[in-house]
């Protein structure tokens, strides 16, 4: 299960991470990748105790699915499996970095191994900056 620590709520941090953070699509899901900028400098960071340090440290993550994915027993079928896939990644991703991960109506009839397999691809296409094909079009004339 993910923290509750470890996710992002609030309508604030959701948009700074959609306007800041690079985005790459696969399947189901497009992940909106922003780093924070501690991440680049842990030791330019002040020294606070463990528990502060820990709290200010986590990656975040954030779902948004919206009622184009289906009716509200699908879109929380699709939300719990994209937590779930995002708890088990969450410790591979640098802290103090904020995931944005938005469900595509595709996301409603693929599989838990499925969407755990788009998530994982799109967070490394993002870490990368090779984005989706939405990229691709805009560099061909």
């Amino acid at each position: 299960m993910l923290p509750a620590d470890a996710r992002i709520r609030s309508s604030r941090d959701f948009g700074s991470a959609l306007k800041r953070g690079r985005r790459a699509a696969r399947g189901g899901v497009v992940v909106h990748w922003a780093p924070g900028p501690e991440s680049n400098e842990p030791a330019a960071r002040p020294q606070t105790t463990p528990p502060d340090a820990d709290a200010n440290r986590t990656a975040r993550a954030g779902f948004v699915v919206s009622k184009a994915v289906g009716n509200a027993v699908v879109r929380n079928k699709v939300k719990r499996r994209l937590r779930h896939a995002a708890a088990a990644e969450l410790p591979h991703w640098p802290a103090g970095t904020d995931v944005v991960v938005r469900a595509t109506p595709r996301a409603a009839e693929r599989d838990f191994d499925q969407l755990r397999r788009d998530l994982t691809e799109a967070v490394q296409a993002a870490r990368s900056g090779k984005g989706g094909r939405a990229n691709d079009r805009r560099s061909t004339p």
